[in-house]
C-alpha cells in the first residue's frame, strides 16, 4: 500500500470533529487534574504527610522538630513543634547558589548543640525527591558554619556534602567553590555576638554540623533533614488521590487556611473535607473570618481597647533586640493598648487600610500608618518610614529627658516614677512590615553601643553591611519572622538616602 499524500492527512483544524474532541479531551484532562489537587485531597495528604513526619520524630525522640517554612509547619504538629528555620529553595537553585545573609538562622547552632542534632521538615512539589532547601541551601549553610566554628579542623571537616542521589558531582563541585566567599561575607556581620546571642547560654556544637537526607522512600535511614513529600505522582494508594508537596503555593488553594488554623480545626476540616470540597471551602472562610474578628480592635471612644490586664499586654509582643525595649506583634496585641496607654508607652500601628500621611498621628505616644497589603504596603513603607522614625525618636529623647528629671526627684525623696520608656510596633502577622520598621527604628534611633542618638551626635550615614548587623540581630532574638525582601528594601533605601 502506498503511503498516503499530504493532501490524504487529516489535521485537527479540519475537522470540528475531531478538533472538538481534542479541546474535549483537553478539557477534560484539565478537570481530572484540578480535581486531584482539590482541597480535600490536599488536606488528607497534608495528615498522612504529618504522620509520616511524627513517626520519623518518633524514631528519634532527642532530637527537636524543626518546620522549614512557608510550608513546613503544615506537616508538624504544633504541640511537637520547637521552632522554625527560614532555608530558601532559591537560595540552591542551580546556578543561583547563596549564603542568605537575611535568613541566618542561627538559633539552630543552640538546638543542636544542645539536643546533638534536629530534624527540618520540608516538602517540594511534584516532579522532585526533596526541595532545593534540603538538598542544597542548608548544606552550604553547614559548610559555611562549620568553616567558622571548626576554623583549625581538617579540611575535610569543612566540606560541603550533598545528597548524591539528587544533586551532581559537577553542581556540587560548582558550589563548593563559592565556600570561600560565603564565608568571608558572614564574617563581615561580626558573627561571634550574634552565635552568642543565639545560642542564648546554650552549648554550641561540638562537632561539625552534617547533613542526612530522609524521604518517604528511605524510611530505614531516620536521621536529618526530612522531606515529607511521596516522590511518585499523584495516586490512589490512601483511598483518595495523594497529593505531593499539598501544603506549598497557598496562596492557591488555602483561601487564607494557615497552618495553625489547620491544627486547631483538623478534625472539623478533614470532616468536612469528607463531605465535598464546597463544604470545606465554606468551613474555611468561617474559621479565617472568625480569626480576623479576633484579631480586630475592639470598637468605642477612640478605638482604645478596656483591657487592664498588663501581663497579658506584654505577653502578646516579643522584644526585638534584648535591652532596647523595642517590641512587635500582630494587630490582636492591640488589646493590650489601655495598658500601655497608662504606662507611657509609644505605639506604632500598621494598618492594611490606605489612609493619609497627615492622619497618621493620633496622639503624642501613638501613630496609626495605613500602608496597605501585601508588596503594596512594602513600597509604600518607604514613604512612612521618615514619619515614623521621626516619631519613635522623638518620643524616646523626651522619655530619656523625663527620666533624668525623675533620678533627680528620686534622689531629693520624691516619688512617682514612670516605666521605662517602650516602642510597640504592630502590624497584620506580627512577622513582616513591624520587622521592617523595628529594623530601621533600631538603626535610627540607637547607635552601634545600643545608646540613644541624642541631638548632638550629628550626622549619621548607614549602609548594607551596618544594616545588615543590626536584622542579624533582629533575626537572631526572632527566628520565626520572615521580612518580605520588598519589605528590606524599603528600609534600605529609607536609611541609605535619607541623613540625619
Amino acid at each position: 500500500m502506498p503511503p498516503p499524500t499530504l493532501d490524504q492527512l487529516l489535521f485537527p483544524s479540519q475537522s470540528n470533529d475531531f478538533g472538538g474532541g481534542a479541546q474535549k479531551l483537553s478539557h477534560l484532562l484539565g478537570d481530572l487534574r484540578r480535581a486531584d489537587l482539590s482541597i480535600p485531597n490536599r488536606l488528607r495528604s497534608v495528615c498522612e504527610d504529618a504522620a509520616f513526619v511524627a513517626d520519623v520524630a518518633d524514631a528519634l525522640p532527642g532530637l527537636p522538630l524543626i518546620a522549614n517554612e512557608r510550608c513546613g509547619s503544615w506537616y508538624v504538629d504544633p504541640a511537637r513543634k520547637k521552632g522554625s528555620a527560614y532555608f530558601k529553595s532559591t537560595d540552591g537553585h542551580t546556578g543561583q547558589w547563596k549564603f542568605s545573609l537575611r535568613r541566618l538562622n542561627l538559633h539552630l547552632l543552640g538546638l543542636v548543640g544542645e539536643f546533638g542534632g534536629c530534624i527540618i521538615v520540608d516538602s517540594t512539589r511534584r516532579g522532585k525527591r526533596m526541595p532545593d532547601a534540603l538538598s542544597k541551601t542548608i548544606p552550604t549553610w553547614c559548610a559555611v558554619l562549620n568553616r567558622f566554628l571548626f576554623p583549625s579542623l581538617p579540611s575535610s571537616a569543612h566540606a560541603l556534602h550533598t545528597p548524591p542521589d539528587t544533586v551532581s558531582a559537577s553542581e556540587s563541585a560548582q558550589m563548593a567553590a563559592l565556600l570561600p566567599s560565603f564565608v568571608e561575607s558572614f564574617l563581615s556581620l561580626r558573627p561571634d555576638d550574634l552565635v552568642r546571642s543565639a545560642c542564648n547560654g546554650t552549648p554550641l556544637p561540638t562537632k561539625p554540623l552534617r547533613p542526612v537526607w530522609i524521604t518517604q522512600d528511605d524510611r530505614e535511614h531516620l536521621d536529618g533533614c526530612g522531606t515529607t513529600s511521596d516522590g511518585g505522582s499523584e495516586y490512589e494508594g490512601y483511598g483518595y488521590s495523594y497529593v505531593q508537596g499539598a501544603g506549598d503555593d497557598t496562596e492557591n488553594w488555602a483561601h487564607e487556611l494557615t497552618p495553625g488554623l489547620f491544627w486547631r480545626w483538623r478534625r472539623e476540616l478533614l470532616d468536612a473535607a469528607a463531605v465535598g470540597e464546597g463544604e470545606v471551602e465554606g468551613l474555611i472562610r468561617e474559621l479565617v473570618a472568625r480569626e480576623k474578628a479576633e484579631k480586630e480592635e475592639p470598637a468605642g471612644g477612640d478605638g482604645e481597647p478596656q483591657s487592664g490586664d498588663g501581663r497579658r499586654a506584654w505577653e502578646r509582643v516579643r522584644e526585638v533586640v534584648p535591652g532596647k525595649r523595642v517590641y512587635v506583634g500582630d494587630l490582636a496585641a492591640l488589646g493590650g493598648a489601655a495598658t500601655w496607654e497608662r504606662e507611657g508607652v509609644c505605639v506604632v500601628v500598621l494598618r492594611e487600610k490606605v489612609t493619609p500621611s497627615e492622619a497618621w498621628v493620633k496622639g503624642s505616644r501613638r501613630v496609626e500608618v495605613g500602608l496597605g497589603k501585601s508588596k503594596a504596603a512594602s513600597r509604600a513603607l518607604r514613604d512612612a518610614l521618615p514619619v515614623v522614625c521621626e516619631f519613635v525618636l522623638r518620643y524616646l529623647r523626651e522619655r530619656w529627658q523625663q527620666q533624668q528629671q525623675e533620678l533627680e526627684e528620686v534622689t531629693e525623696g520624691k516619688s512617682g516614677r514612670r516605666g521605662q520608656p517602650a516602642v510597640v510596633i504592630l502590624c497584620e502577622s506580627g512577622r513582616d512590615l513591624s520587622i521592617g520598621v523595628a529594623l530601621a527604628v533600631y538603626c535610627w534611633c540607637f547607635d552601634d553601643a545600643g545608646n540613644l542618638r541624642r541631638k548632638e551626635d550629628g550626622e549619621v550615614s548607614f549602609n548594607k553591611t551596618s544594616i545588615r548587623v543590626r536584622l542579624g540581630h533582629i533575626m537572631t532574638a526572632l527566628p520565626d519572622v520572615n521580612p518580605g525582601r520588598a519589605t528590606l528594601q524599603s528600609v534600605n533605601s529609607f536609611l541609605m538616602d535619607w541623613r540625619k
